[in-house]
């Protein structure tokens, strides 16, 4: 069902679904940007038409609505271990065709990597529905379609920014019935970007001899493992374990899960003082191959979706794309050299 809306109906579509939902989607928060007097965008409450961003990429992807950046896993006092409880309010979470991808890929790491889900991601993931934002065409240094993921689907609703109106495509309720309400019915067809100025070709199979390639010796040199790559990624999903003693009563406390990342310094780290990776290059040598190569021999499909943050992000202009290329590139040298 298609439905076109004028911004006040689409306003008081958002108004009633308010009342129900918990909204995010890209939102622009004034002076909060990186460098003096930038903006930053990225995942926030919407409360009204307004605030969602159609212009901009977000920095931040949108998974931390439904994988927090700090999360609780239990509590403990004496010998009691108890559970926190969930109280979750029903959410929408407005994003893009690659993020909607991105979302598929942590499924796959959360629920179906292991005999038993994660029952913390499943318990808050149930919870989300999603509404695809139109791209007509991508940011600069997006490459979603090399990926694949220029097109998506997963998502209740549709929903595209025209000249001074939306069109929105309903596919579930209540996106039919407010369409109804709100709109006049329109033919709607979804819109995909269909090329990007950055072309990323991802090599069929990886020669286990480019691991000591020259190529991650330069990453060494250039990474400082500030980790905003990893951490800014819509398919990263690495963290760690704290337990939380509370001062007030050692005798209680709280187990943690943490967002942390494997390109910063101690991620590795064992017991006896054994490092894994210590070296920066070879941390980007292990998360460049997981990206295009270990996921999708596991599961079939590419880990990165081409969103392009983590290069938007990079302090030293490391860029992904061209390490991709690169070895692609030696790749198909040495297939003509076989």
């Amino acid at each position: 069902m298609g439905y076109k809306l004028t911004p006040a109906g689409f306003g008081a579509l958002l108004d009633e679904l308010a009342t129900n939902y918990q909204i995010f989607g890209p939102v622009r928060y004034a002076g909060k940007g990186r460098l003096a007097g930038t903006d930053l965008t990225t995942y926030g409450p919407v409360r009204s038409v307004s605030d969602l961003v159609w212009d901009a990429r977000t920095t931040f992807a949108p998974k931390e609505v439904f994988f927090p950046v700090k999360e609780s896993l239990l509590y403990f006092s004496g010998q009691e271990i108890t559970e926190p409880s969930l109280e979750m309010k029903e959410t929408l979470v407005f994003l893009r065709a690659c993020d909607l991808n991105a979302v598929s890929r942590l499924d796959k790491i959360f629920l179906a990597n292991g005999p038993e889900p994660d029952s913390y991601y499943a318990r808050r993931r149930q919870h989300i529905h999603f509404v695809l934002m139109e791209c007509q065409e991508g940011f600069p240094g997006c490459f979603c379609v090399s990926m694949g993921t220029n097109m998506a689907t997963g998502h209740q609703a549709a929903l595209r920014l025209e000249n001074d109106h939306y069109l929105l495509q309903a596919l579930a309720e209540p996106w039919i019935a407010l369409g109804e309400r709100y709109g006049q019915p329109a033919r709607v067809e979804p819109v995909w970007v269909e090329k990007n100025p950055l072309t990323v070709r991802v090599p069929e199979r990886v020669d286990i001899a480019l691991f000591q390639h020259e190529l991650w010796r330069e990453y060494a040199c250039r990474c400082i493992a500030c980790g905003r790559c990893t951490l800014s990624c819509p398919t990263c999903s690495c963290f760690s374990v704290q337990d939380v003693i509370y001062r007030d009563n050692p005798e209680r406390g709280e187990r943690r899960r943490v967002w942390a990342s494997c390109q910063i310094d101690g991620f590795t780290d064992m017991a006896g003082g054994h490092q894994v990776r210590a070296d920066r290059g070879d941390r980007i040598r292990f998360k460049v191959l997981h990206k295009i190569y270990d996921f999708r021999r596991r599961f079939g499909i590419n880990m990165c979706v081409g969103c392009g943050r983590c290069e938007e992000v990079c302090p030293e202009y490391i860029s992904f794309a061209r390490c991709v290329n690169t070895l692609n590139q030696l790749m198909e040298v040495q297939g003509r050299d076989a």
